[in-house]
């Protein structure tokens, strides 16, 4: 595999930083991934004005323009032959000094990398899940962004993993489900879709935008609301959506089975082609 590296493009081999990147000490950092579809980037302008307003807000600098990420990104796909792959962007703060201050990391790293992507499945995979023990702070601020600190994802994943389910239920501090480790909530009631409001500390996911989207095509009634894993479990049905999957239904949850609708089939197909008609 080819990586871009800070303006270069590498074999993977040769992509290497520095032990004392702040990435690596203390997870000084942000990313964004994104689907490649026919070797195209699919909704390149939301994702990068996220990384953008990430950037912003951890106040790490862009040494590069839009246009001209663009173009390595198209590079980057050409040199690899990706036509359908996965996009990670990591913007690290770099070398600075010994500490948690930022003073004197003033030359940031750039990394692009590509990686497998399951092309479309016909149904939307089905996934067992269960309720992390940890909790997300709700009303955090950095929940906006890809932060390269992610220890109560991970540590959720690793619950799922030890239990052998999919995905594992973050809870935030007031009791509510607000997402998955790597993923948006939805779930259908009175043939309405919900998801949690961003306030609840959820990523403003792009393919939760994508489906938001969808629902109003469909005059599907979509509002944000507060859930407890027990309200989920009485509902409709329930899904999650990310960018590698588009949506995946949920089929259980703590060992008990969910209701499954019709309605989340229905979007996965609408997503696909959404996605199709915009990577033409």
């Amino acid at each position: 595999m080819i990586v871009f590296l800070n303006g270069k493009f590498v074999p993977e081999e040769q992509a290497v930083i520095s032990v004392f990147d702040r990435s690596f000490l203390y997870g000084d950092g942000l990313f964004e991934a994104m689907l490649i579809f026919n070797g195209k980037p699919f909704r390149w302008t939301t994702h990068l004005k996220r990384f953008e307003f990430g950037a912003q807000f951890l106040k790490i600098p862009v040494h590069v323009t839009p246009d001209a990420l663009r173009a390595h990104v198209n590079e980057l796909i050409a040199q690899n032959n990706a036509t359908q792959a996965l996009l990670r962007i990591t913007l690290s703060r770099g070398v600075g000094l010994r500490g948690y201050s930022p003073k004197g990391a003033d030359q940031p790293c750039l990394v692009m990398s590509l990686h497998p992507a399951e092309s479309p499945a016909a149904t939307p995979p089905q996934w067992r899940i269960i309720t992390s023990s940890c909790r997300l702070p709700a009303n955090e601020p950095l929940a906006q962004f890809k932060t390269c600190n992610k220890l109560p994802q991970i540590m959720a994943r690793a619950e799922a993993d030890s239990a052998g389910a999919n995905e594992a239920l973050l809870l935030n501090t007031n009791g509510h489900a607000v997402e998955g480790s790597r993923s948006n909530l939805f779930w259908i009631k009175d043939k309405t879709v919900f998801t949690p409001p961003l306030n609840a500390g959820i990523l403003p996911g792009v393919t939760r935008s994508a489906i938001s989207e969808l629902c109003k095509t469909f005059c599907l009634p979509f509002h944000e609301a507060n859930a407890t894993p027990g309200e989920l479990a009485r509902t409709e049905g329930a899904f999650f959506s990310l960018t590698s999957l588009g949506i995946a239904e949920v089929v259980s949850l703590d060992g008990a089975n969910l209701s499954q609708s019709k309605i989340t089939k229905k979007l996965s197909e609408a997503y696909w082609d959404l996605v199709r008609r915009e990577c033409v």
